[in-house]
């Protein structure tokens, strides 16, 4: 099949000659036009995943409208001054049935009238009186109109919601009780989409382009909807028939922090654990790995998204991009920014752009926010508004833009397929560290089932440590003085067989307080790697100390290092242990500065 998106292919002149031969041979090679022609306009799949709290999959509250409120005499919304609204809110829904409607001429914008002699006739008129319809003009106040029958297989209208609460009255929220403390979760509707494809509907049928066509991503390619760690769930789970998503099966009912990871009050906020990166993990690659998607988008909420898009730019072993977005305001509110970012990110995977000499992606996981193109290893976001994201690390990040699509430089570091670190790279099984008694000993920890999929219980716990001058308590170099991080390291030789600490010291050598160096060294000779960044987004490289027990983490953010720490110790395991952690040898020092070596190439390459 011809890659129809390819500019200055093989397709035009083969096209050319087919048509030579079809003049003498026509009847034989028509069907075999028709095959090119149809294989020329095949669409492009894409993979949508939606990932936690993400404001791009959210709406605005479903608040009763002013019609359904006059019908059932409930009280009318109002503005400040105590005076009914002007217009009525409209939501997307759906029609039950056929229903004729007459449309004003002329209403669709200002200036029509003003060149009316450009039209043709209206369908009719209308008696604004009488609501009667007639071809012709019958009194001078007859309006002209456009006679339209709307269906419901035409998808969403605009409409009036007439929806009430199970006892009668209106909804003024997402809650049945407006109050402090707020509702019990089973007492709310989420606002949240389980999926993307009613966004994507809502994006086709309501958002226009130049020269005022919609459509604007169905038209482009299809799309997969997934749900690895979705915003929305189905509490009371769903038929297989009704799923809108490649899911197989029915979806059980589905617990609110557990399944789906939503925001709001404190009451309802639950930030996903550690076992679900495993699992989205294992469902993006899954699915990229059936060969069948142009590339993928992930969705999620705006202050978390560089986190796992980063994430998967190490670990998911595709060669097609991975693309992030998400959004400041949520879905149909005025000056949304979400809806333009899923567009710009397909027609960023549906280019050529991103595809090296082999057709391979060479510039891995990237955020497109705002109309920029952000490498996923340097974005962050840094405040909450539309264009608040920010490159990091002093040294480029902002690699392209999309109007017009261009990209302006190329990353150097690993990912996706090249990563060192990428699924298909890490072992079944790494040595861990836990307490026995009194002793520290080495213990096996398995990283993928039988099927290669990344095991829940294999995600490493590490703790970022920040650094900050006069927070020592005296003058004295006592690591005893650091309770947090010994009780740290403690809980992790308890619970945790992987584990680890990133240090934000002071920018860019990562440095720290006395104390707090002896008590990471501590955890190092206990297994614990420990990675030195600099504070902040630090412009400068953190520099590699020679026969140093610390890890170098470049121009990475503590948070980035975090997980590239996360996907080190999945791939090499824990540091050697020292018989005595309190009085290590030589040769012990050695074996973890070998074990440090290891971990500083992936560090200095990703």
């Amino acid at each position: 099949m011809f890659d129809h998106r390819r500019k200055g292919g093989m397709l035009p002149s083969k096209m050319g000659r087919l048509f030579s031969l079809m003049l003498a041979r026509p009847v034989f090679l028509a069907p075999l036009v028709a095959t090119l022609v149809s294989a020329q306009t095949t669409k492009s799949k894409i993979a949508v995943f939606s990932g936690p709290s993400a404001t791009i999959q959210n709406s605005a509250p479903l608040l009763t409208s002013n019609k359904a409120r006059m019908k059932y005499g409930l009280p009318l919304l109002t503005n400040l001054e105590g005076t009914p609204l002007r217009f009525d809110g409209l939501r997307p829904q759906r029609l039950a049935a056929p229903v004729t409607v007459y449309i004003e001429a002329f209403s669709a914008h200002p200036l029509e009238r003003d060149m009316s002699e450009l039209y043709a006739p209206p369908d009719g008129y209308l008696n604004p009186a009488t609501g009667v319809f007639s071809k012709q003009r019958q009194t001078s106040t007859d309006i002209p109109v456009y006679e339209v029958t709307l269906s419901p297989s035409d998808g969403l209208y605009l409409l009036p919601y007439m929806a009430r609460r199970a006892d009668g009255k209106a909804w003024d929220g997402n809650c049945t009780v407006s109050g402090v403390p707020p509702d019990p979760p089973s007492q709310c509707r989420l606002t949240f989409y389980p999926d993307a494809s009613r966004i994507f509907e809502e994006i086709d049928r309501f958002g226009y382009a130049n020269p005022g066509t919609n459509n604007l991503l169905s038209s482009k390619a299809d799309f997969d909807f997934y749900r690895p760690a979705p915003s929305g769930g189905y509490r009371k789970g769903v038929p297989a028939k009704e799923r809108t998503d490649v899911g197989e099966g029915d979806i059980p009912k589905e617990t609110w922090g557990e399944d789906f990871f939503t925001y709001g009050s404190y009451e309802t906020l639950q930030d996903p654990a550690m076992p679900t990166l495993a699992r989205l993990t294992n469902i993006v690659q899954r699915a990229l790995a059936k060969g069948e998607y142009a590339g993928a988008i992930w969705l999620e909420a705006s202050p978390t998204a560089e986190e796992t898009l980063y994430w998967l730019n190490l670990l998911i072993n595709t060669m097609v991009p991975i693309v992030g977005n998400a959004a400041e305001r949520s879905h149909g509110m005025i000056g949304n920014d979400g809806d333009r970012n899923i567009l710009d990110s397909v027609n960023y995977i549906l280019s050529d752009l991103w595809k090296d000499a082999n057709g391979s992606d060479k510039v891995g996981a990237v955020m497109i926010q705002e109309e920029q193109i952000f490498a996923a290893r340097d974005v962050q976001k840094g405040d909450d508004r539309p264009g608040g994201f920010l490159a990091t690390g002093g040294h480029g990040g902002i690699i392209g833009s999309t109007s017009p699509l261009a990209l302006t430089f190329l990353p150097t570091r690993k990912h996706t397929y090249s990563s060192e670190v990428n699924l298909a790279r890490l072992p079944a099984v790494v040595s861990g560290v836990q307490q026995a008694g009194e002793r520290i000993i080495n213990v096996p920890v398995s990283i993928k089932d039988d099927t290669g999929e990344l095991r829940s219980t294999a995600i490493p716990k590490v703790t970022i440590i920040k650094y900050a001058r006069y927070t020592t308590e005296t003058t004295a170099d006592d690591p005893a003085a650091e309770v947090e991080i010994l009780a740290r390291i403690a809980k992790n030789l308890q619970d945790f067989p992987l584990s680890g600490f990133v240090v934000e010291g002071v920018a860019p050598y990562g440095f720290q307080n006395e104390q707090g160096e002896l008590a990471t060294k501590r955890a190092i000779l206990r297994g614990m790697p420990v990675v030195r960044v600099g504070r902040g987004n630090h412009e400068g490289i953190t520099p590699i100390t020679p026969n140093d027990l610390f890890i170098e983490g470049s121009n990475l953010t503590s948070t980035k290092a975090r997980l590239l720490l996360m996907a080190c110790l999945l791939k090499f395991g824990s540091f050697p242990l020292p018989s005595n952690p309190d009085n290590p040898t030589k040769t012990e020092l050695d074996a973890i500065q070998t074990k440090v070596a290891q971990y500083q190439e992936v560090f200095s390459t990703h």
